[in-house]
């Protein structure tokens, strides 16, 4: 469980609460292009292409894996390190895409459509990243660690200068 801040597109951020990993808009993204991906290659235009048809599907399902993976690590650091592999399986992915399209299998069309979606989540989940190495949340499978630690530190008093690991929002 994470509490994630999102910028959303009017510019404003909303903060949540994110307990499952199918609740993040990352992996949502990316099952929607590993889905895009699988249909794609179902189709007669990749001629029998086996090779590029399994790579492309792995390494496109390896992105929305790799996001769920990591979440269920419940520590923000094995989570960026999840992250860092799902983006790298995202460039295959869009290197893949580039041998599609030489190679004839899709359109222009598809072909831009594909890369403008990779792109677009390969900038989500860096900006995930850099939110996890900036938060101050370890994650929480450290959290009864902390509670214990800063315990005699913590206190219900607003008017206190003690230290409070956790804030109720």
């Amino acid at each position: 469980m994470f509490i994630c801040f999102f910028l959303l597109s009017n510019g404003i951020f909303n903060m949540a609460t994110v307990t499952r990993f199918e609740d993040l808009i990352i992996w949502q993204h990316a099952r929607s292009f590993a889905r895009k991906i699988y249909e794609l290659t179902a189709g007669k235009s990749f001629n029998n292409d086996f090779e590029l048809i399994r790579q492309i599907r792995k390494s496109s399902g390896s992105v929305m894996d790799n996001i769920a993976e990591g979440f269920d690590r419940e520590g923000n650091n094995e989570f960026r390190q999840f992250l860092s592999v799902a983006k790298a399986s995202l460039s295959e992915s869009k290197s893949q895409v580039y041998r599609s399209y030489d190679r004839n299998y899709v359109t222009k069309e598809i072909f831009s459509n594909l890369i403008k979606e990779i792109e677009s989540l390969s900038v989500k989940i860096f900006n995930t990243m850099e939110y996890l190495k900036h938060s101050d949340f370890r994650g929480y499978k450290f959290k009864e660690m902390l509670k214990e630690s800063y315990a005699p530190y913590s206190t219900n008093d607003s008017t206190s200068n003690h230290f409070q690991p956790f804030q109720t929002i």
